[in-house]
């Protein structure tokens, strides 16, 4: 979990620099086309048969969704200050509950409704509607957590179809064609040192999703939710130096927020869990 977290910590940098002479819905393509040459010797071995599916038509929509997410969240990157963006995607696991509520009818009972209240706390104070500080960027930020959580929310019912590794290989081979035409539509060929932060996004946010399936298949959920937060300031230090970004006083203290309603959530969960095991 270490590891995903670093590589998507390095993945939102190397968007960050990209975004500079690169429009967002290229460096969406070129994120999927490089991050499947880099899963492709992963997930495809010598010997062994192509992963089949029968469910085409839930990838066709979870990557539908997973797209607009990722197009969200890539434009919110090169608008917003780095920490910003990155505390407020971490909302998605508090939209999550919610989608388990209404979608997969899961009960959710009131220490955790709690805490989600406490989470969208921590959103508002990020956000400060009633401020000068606020941008409309802000709510696209939202928006793309809302997919996000829209997407978790798909891949643990595809999870209970296929394999991890058939959802993540899917799932590259339709955003792939599907991020091209919108590239196109906006496309400027990369020079120089843009080929390698494009690159970059490939490789390290691939990295990291293998990282984070093989982490949630060995561990449990409410000890690696933590972990995964070290995202956050190694976003901020690199933001700070690359960038010249110093986080205001109010995004640390919503993140703090958010992460402690999600910490407390995964506990909750993984604790109900075990008892429903047992």
């Amino acid at each position: 979990m270490l590891g995903s977290a670093l590589g998507f910590a390095a993945m939102v940098v190397f968007i960050r620099l990209a975004s500079s002479s690169t429009p967002s819905t290229e460096i969406a393509f070129f994120r999927n086309f490089f991050g499947l040459l880099t899963l492709l010797p992963i997930t495809l071995r010598p010997g062994q048969p192509f992963p089949r599916t029968r469910h085409i038509g839930r990838y066709l929509l979870r990557t539908s969704i997973g797209l607009t997410s990722m197009l969200c969240a890539f434009w919110v990157i090169a608008h917003l200050p780095l920490a910003q963006a990155v505390s407020l995607s971490y909302s998605a696991p508090i939209f999550v509950t919610l989608g388990a509520v209404f979608l997969l009818r899961e009960v959710v009972r009131i220490r955790r409704w709690a805490a989600v209240v406490a989470g969208f706390g921590g959103v508002l104070v990020i956000l400060q509607p009633w401020g000068h500080a606020f941008t409309p960027a802000m709510l696209v930020a939202v928006l793309a957590a809302l997919l996000t959580a829209t997407v978790s929310i798909q891949n643990k019912q595809l999870a209970q179809l296929d394999p991890p590794e058939t959802v993540v290989l899917y799932t590259y081979l339709f955003w792939v064609p599907m991020s091209l035409p919108l590239a196109l539509w906006q496309w400027q060929w990369p020079a120089g040192l843009g080929w390698l932060w494009l690159i970059g996004t490939g490789i390290f946010g691939t990295l990291g999703q293998l990282l984070w399936v093989r982490a949630l298949r060995i561990g449990e959920v409410s000890a690696l939710q933590p972990i995964s937060f070290i995202q956050l300031p190694v976003v901020v230090l690199f933001g700070w130096w690359l960038f010249d970004e110093t986080p205001d006083r109010w995004t640390p203290i919503g993140a703090a927020i958010i992460l402690a309603a999600n910490t407390y959530i995964a506990r909750r969960e993984a604790r109900l869990a075990s008892e429903k095991t047992a």
